[in-house]
């Protein structure tokens, strides 16, 4: 993903990058301390179907920075190599199947192969907002981003495919997952198996997340030509707005993160801007020294390489259950919560992508998928 030093090369906004770093720490730390053993917090889980935790936030942050990325990436639209485009869009739904399949491609008995997935998520909604940026106004993919939020709502209401009652308050009863069922097969190749079966990064599911990326897309124009408090402020009090039209919004269309529902678009989007404004405040034309300094060695290195950082972490995940990591979890169960220990292999695991990822920042080497 592009990073934030492209920034109009007046100044470089670290906190893009920081924001960037902070949602694939999120992630991380979200998918590591889903594989442990229970109990670990809840708010480290993803909701079960309704409601938001501090796990449902962190991959629409990233989507939404993958929206601001695009106009901070191309200088001119005159001289766009478009295949470029698609040849990124390939590598990024390609990586995405491999890691989504590890366990089925070294031997096809073992499961089912899954089509979607974070990384597909991330390649459909660049794809698209790479285009409709390239092709069309600001303000009609700011009709677009509208148009496709609201429609939605009626869209999950449509009668399912498989004869289903739909309510949009029970678990994969409505018309998004009834496409992932028909389509792809409940419990054959999608994430969530059985009778009410769906994939929570499924089809129709990716219309709303490019919604996402379009408001991403309309802010990296904003800070392309603004400066100053002002755009903080601007930043700041957009993000408030959409928070509250999507906790609003939540008690008729619930903010589910399995179908990325219009009103969980709006609050974590509108959470994202909030951070991102605060980030830009403290970190944004300020020196990077003391604490600030610190932080941007821990999270800049994520942030700069953010596709690679989830890839690798996506490999090497079998590394949290070896004994190195898992010891001393079981030393400290006998003396503070399991809550808390389990922060211990999570944060070493942690500890390992961030030095490959450091390495990567401090020699200067941007991997791009």
């Amino acid at each position: 993903m592009p990073a934030a030093t492209d920034l109009a090369k007046r100044e470089r906004l670290v906190s893009l990058d920081l924001l960037r770093g902070l949602a694939v720490i999120g992630m991380i730390i979200v998918n590591e301390m889903a594989g442990m053993a229970p109990p670990v917090f809840p708010l480290l889980l993803h909701s079960h179907w309704a409601g938001l935790t501090i796990a449902d936030v962190v991959f629409p942050a990233f989507l939404f920075m993958v929206g601001v990325s695009i106009p901070l990436s191309f200088k001119s639209k005159e001289r766009v190599d478009y295949s470029a485009i698609a040849w990124r869009v390939f590598r990024l739904i390609l990586l995405g199947f491999i890691l989504s399949n590890i366990f089925w491609l070294s031997k096809f008995s073992s499961s089912s192969w899954r089509l979607f997935g974070v990384l597909q998520r991330i390649g459909l909604v660049y794809g698209a907002c790479a285009i409709l940026f390239l092709k069309v106004s600001p303000r009609a993919r700011l009709i677009v981003a509208a148009a496709i939020l609201i429609l939605y709502w009626p869209l999950t209401y449509v009668p399912q495919l498989d004869g289903l009652p739909t309510d949009l308050w029970v678990r994969g009863l409505n018309f998004v997952g009834s496409v992932d069922r028909v389509l792809l097969g409940a419990g054959n190749h999608i994430y969530v198996p059985g009778l009410h079966g769906y994939d929570p990064e499924g089809l129709l599911g990716t219309l709303p997340a490019i919604a996402q990326g379009l408001i991403g897309v309309a802010t990296g124009e904003y800070l392309l030509r603004t400066q100053g408090p002002v755009r903080l402020r601007t930043l700041a009090i957009a993000g408030a707005a959409m928070l509250i039209v999507g906790i609003l919004w939540g008690f008729v269309f619930p903010i589910v993160k399995d179908i990325w529902s219009s009103p969980f678009v709006l609050v974590t989007t509108g959470i994202a801007l909030l951070v991102l404004s605060a980030l830009g405040y403290l970190f944004d034309g300020r020196p990077m020294s003391g604490w600030r300094r610190v932080v941007e060695v821990i999270v800049l290195p994520f942030g700069i390489n953010a596709i690679a950082a989830y890839a690798l972490h996506e490999i090497a995940w079998s590394l949290l259950g070896w004994d190195l990591l898992q010891k001393p979890y079981n030393h400290l169960l006998h003396y503070i919560e399991p809550q808390i220990a389990a922060f211990v292999p999570v944060g070493l695991f942690l500890a390992f992508i961030w030095m490959c990822m450091h390495y990567l920042w401090r020699k200067h080497w941007l991997v791009r998928i």
